[in-house]
């Protein structure tokens, strides 16, 4: 029961147009191969399965399944890398040409630069700004401090520069302190025979679907927390072949017996936390090829206003007058700075209820609080006299 219903669920809310599905029948055998082309829908008149998304079949045959694959009906093999190369390899290794179901491909929505502005609580010169940055450095991170949407606003930006929402021109990583080269580009990896196999990293796959496209469509590899990796250990030789103008350039790889380049139609965006101090200054060749843009608070942002004035909720007013007022308090202190300020998304909520007083309360018991406890842990009298204003204004 738990696989039926983790089974119904991905099919109706995780699998997106764009995605690779690959038809097995048992446990032995691989029968097609397509991309998913239209999200899901309910067909009363079918039967029995009445639950269906388009496909558009790139492979239609018969192909040996590399080992014995899982009964599960439907199964996520995203974070499979070796297994999913596996399964590439049959079809690349096929040369017969197969007929194609004919289906109607559901474009990307549309995106354009007011969706961008009426979601991101940015103005209209901040997003300019950080446009013409991006499409000149082609690599950016957007700095500040917790709560003003980095990651929220980094594919929003993304999907207003391609002008549609397509998933499938966007990819995001996450940076830690174990992040290596063999992590992001490419790597030796243990095989369950006990040998080594050199696996494909994220970016280098990314590269070759960029390359492989058209040069006027730009793609767009997004990186979280990107300064709490070793750079020089991460990109290596990229470093190089990242920049501007050393698009197209060729060096030979670490772990491969051929050149490679960076596509120009690949724009790199990174985020970083202000807020964080557990991070080293930040590596210089990093701020060389990077343009930096900072976010900041959006309470006085067009959108955040009206989004604030259409709630009509006088608790809310009270609470973002009282964090601006806050956030004013905080640049100020030399131990902080504006680094260090509150943003706009903790007031933002996840869903379309709104929000409600309880949601608020909570808000500043669970998150600001504990937050500014850990601001002023040296001066707690700072902090109760801030926790009994924000408790204040929701009261």
């Amino acid at each position: 029961m738990k696989n039926d219903v983790l089974c119904l669920w991905q099919f109706q809310n995780e699998i997106a147009v764009g995605d690779i599905v690959y038809a097995k029948r048992g446990r032995k055998e691989i029968i097609g191969r397509g991309e998913v082309v239209s999200e899901a829908r309910f067909e009363p008149d079918r039967d029995p399965w009445r639950h269906v998304r388009s496909v558009k079949w790139t492979h239609v045959g018969q192909w040996e399944h590399p080992g014995d694959a899982v009964l599960k009906t439907l199964t996520d093999v995203t974070p499979y890398r070796d297994y999913v190369g596996k399964l590439e390899a049959l079809f690349a290794e096929d040369d017969v040409d197969v007929a194609v179901t004919e289906e109607l491909v559901a474009p990307a929505p549309p995106y354009d630069r007011a969706a961008c502005l009426d979601e991101v609580y940015l103005d209209g010169a901040a997003y300019d700004r950080v446009r013409a940055l991006l499409l000149r450095k082609k690599n950016v991170i957007l700095a500040g401090p917790p709560g003003v949407g980095k990651t929220y606003a980094a594919r929003r930006l993304a999907y207003s520069i391609m002008g549609a929402k397509d998933r499938t021109r966007v990819q995001m990583v996450q940076f830690h302190q174990s992040y290596s080269y063999e992590d992001f580009m490419m790597g030796y990896r243990p095989t369950e025979a006990g040998g080594f196999t050199l696996a494909e990293g994220p970016f280098y796959r990314f590269c070759e679907e960029a390359r492989k496209d058209d040069a006027s469509k730009p793609y767009f590899f997004v990186i979280d927390e990107i300064n709490r990796g070793n750079i020089s250990k991460i990109f290596g030789e990229l470093l190089m072949l990242i920049e501007a103008d050393k698009r197209g350039q060729e060096l030979r790889l670490l772990y491969k017996n051929e050149t490679f380049t960076v596509p120009p139609n690949e724009h790199i965006i990174g985020m970083m936390n202000t807020a964080d101090r557990s991070l080293a200054v930040l590596d210089y060749a990093l701020r060389r090829r990077f343009g930096f843009f900072s976010m900041t608070p959006g309470f006085d942002s067009a959108g955040f206003t009206a989004w604030r004035q259409a709630e009509e909720n006088a608790a809310l007013d009270a609470l973002v007058s009282t964090i601006i007022d806050l956030n004013r308090a905080i640049a100020d202190d030399p131990a902080l700075g504006a680094g260090f300020t509150i943003g706009h998304s903790y007031l933002s909520p996840p869903s379309d209820d709104g929000a409600d007083e309880d949601w608020l309360r909570s808000i500043v018991e669970d998150e600001l609080v504990p937050l500014l406890e850990e601001y002023w842990f040296d001066v707690p009298e700072t902090a109760r006299k801030w926790a009994i204003r924000l408790r204040a204004a929701v009261a």
